[in-house]
């Protein structure tokens, strides 16, 4: 079993970097991947660790109403209060403010990127309600769960949506992430997997983690404006509404969940405490503040060091030194980077092509090609491009035409210039139509275990394993939550 007895719950987080953990701690990573593995470690560790992030978040801030019965005018207050910020911020746009969060296309690529662990066990701090399905004071979290897991359907579903997004534009796998951009993650999976010990402050965490953020509404708008698909972060402004959505049935979680006998005082306190949990880690904000464009080319080349060295031919030089050389230096790359640019190989705020070192990752003879993912390069794009990049350009796509305004990814669709692809929910929907179709041993295997449970009781066992957080969004699990809101009806 894995022991996380000596987990830090607060990681020290500066710029893309995190400190490392005292010797014998398990990162936040190590244990995200354990929570999310099929060899899961053990209750008792977990709810440690649960103990330690509650006593860390005990001084931060709630804003939550101290009476209980007034919660439905807070909510109203809340989503009036973001309204009225993202009017303004409409206003300062259209008066010629350049984007708050995104300057460059790379910068909302490493977003989407850093919010991946988060986002990729979307809803996961409800699973545990699953095995209550029964009780009707559950109904509003279970059914919060299920739509998370888009109903069954996979052009609905959050976390295969957001794998999409992933996968189309080159940003996995996840490696170089810091330690502390794990936290929210196992955050959510450890309440998921600890829903009796923790109702309370699962309850908590429900309402505050539903209520419609500012930070989502401007992250649409910008990704949008910069040709990115935005579906992603435009479902959760629809499904979080706090008129009939998650937002509204967080509110009736708590008033249906407050004890009718016992001290609802204490129970209330809980659900203040696991509030402030929906705030603990690196928030969107900070992961959007972290971006350096620099810093993020010199950590791109260091991740290749080690895979570029000695590959290199010796007749290839640089400041008289050759490219193997400069790459056996460990923590050598800014110097190697400050090298290519005296030398005229890399030309700052210039178009790219008349870089060498460009050329030699992109073109009909680049001989580099292949050596760098989709990101990497728009990371590498935009560094050289420098304050041009705000147009932008794709590193894969031509220039502008000068006086031309690039299109949003809404108005590419339109124009049907934006061509089908893994993220766009209609291709979803088609790819997933049929669950019986897919050729998958995971749904093979569910059908069988079904076919032979004895009783209700094992039946619904099998569903909800395969909703797990690690496993909902396979086709197994997109059958299985179908077959679980039938058994649930």
């Amino acid at each position: 079993m894995l022991n996380t007895s000596h987990l830090s719950p607060n990681a020290v987080f500066i710029g893309t970097q995190c400190e490392a953990e005292p010797d014998g701690a398990v990162g936040a990573k190590e244990l995200y991947r354990a929570l999310m593995s099929q060899q899961r470690p053990d209750a008792a560790s977990v709810a440690a660790f649960l103990q330690e992030q509650l006593a860390a978040a005990a001084s931060m801030p709630v804003d939550l109403p101290e009476d209980f019965s007034t919660l439905e005018q807070w909510s109203r207050d809340h989503v009036a209060a973001v309204g009225e910020a993202y009017r303004a911020y409409l206003d300062a746009r259209k008066g010629g403010e350049p984007r708050r969060y995104f300057p460059t296309r790379s910068h909302a690529l490493h977003f989407i990127r850093g919010v991946a662990p988060t986002k990729l066990v979307d809803g996961a701090w409800l699973y545990g309600l699953l095995a209550h399905a029964q009780n009707p004071r559950f109904t509003d979290l279970i059914a919060t769960y299920v739509e998370e897991l888009g109903e069954g359907r996979a052009h609905k579903n959050h976390v295969l949506l957001y794998r999409k997004l992933l996968e189309r534009h080159g940003l996995n796998p996840l490696h170089g992430l810091p330690d502390a951009f794990y936290t929210q993650g196992v955050l959510q999976l450890a309440l998921g997997g600890n829903a009796d010990e923790f109702l309370p402050e699962i309850i908590g965490f429900n309402l505050g983690y539903e209520q419609l953020p500012l930070h989502l509404l401007i992250t649409a708008y910008e990704l949008n404006e910069l040709g990115i698909d935005p579906y992603y972060f435009t479902l959760h402004i629809t499904v979080d509404n706090a008129d009939s959505g998650h937002a509204q049935r967080a509110v009736q979680a708590v008033q249906d969940m407050l004890p009718r006998f016992g001290n609802s005082a204490a129970f209330w306190g809980r659900v203040h405490s696991g509030c402030k949990l929906s705030n603990a880690g690196v928030g969107t904000t900070e992961v959007i503040a972290s971006f350096d464009s620099q810093r993020e080319v010199e950590n791109i080349l260091s991740r290749k060091r080690m895979s570029g060295q000695g590959a290199h031919s010796d007749y290839c030089r640089v400041a008289g030194r050759s490219i193997n050389d400069w790459l056996a230096q460990p923590g050598g790359i800014p110097a190697f980077v400050t090298a290519l640019e005296q030398a005229g190989w890399i030309k700052r705020h210039a178009p790219v092509q008349e870089s060498r070192f460009w050329k030699l990752l992109q073109g009909d003879k680049a001989e580099m090609f292949g050596v760098f993912s989709p990101y990497e390069l728009q990371v590498i794009h935009d560094w050289i491009r420098g304050d041009a990049s705000a147009d932008g350009q794709a590193h894969d796509e031509p220039a502008l035409l000068p006086g031309r305004r690039r299109a949003s990814f809404r108005a590419q669709s339109r124009l049907a210039l934006h061509p089908a692809g893994p993220s766009n929910p209609r291709h979803l929907k088609a790819l997933y139509t049929s669950h019986d179709e897919a050729p998958d041993p995971d749904l093979q295997a569910l059908k069988a275990e079904l076919a032979a449970s004895v009783d209700t009781r094992q039946h619904r066992q099998l569903l909800v394993r395969a909703m797990s957080p690690g496993m909902h969004w396979t086709p197994a699990g997109l059958y299985a939550t179908s077959r679980f809101m039938q058994s649930t009806a």
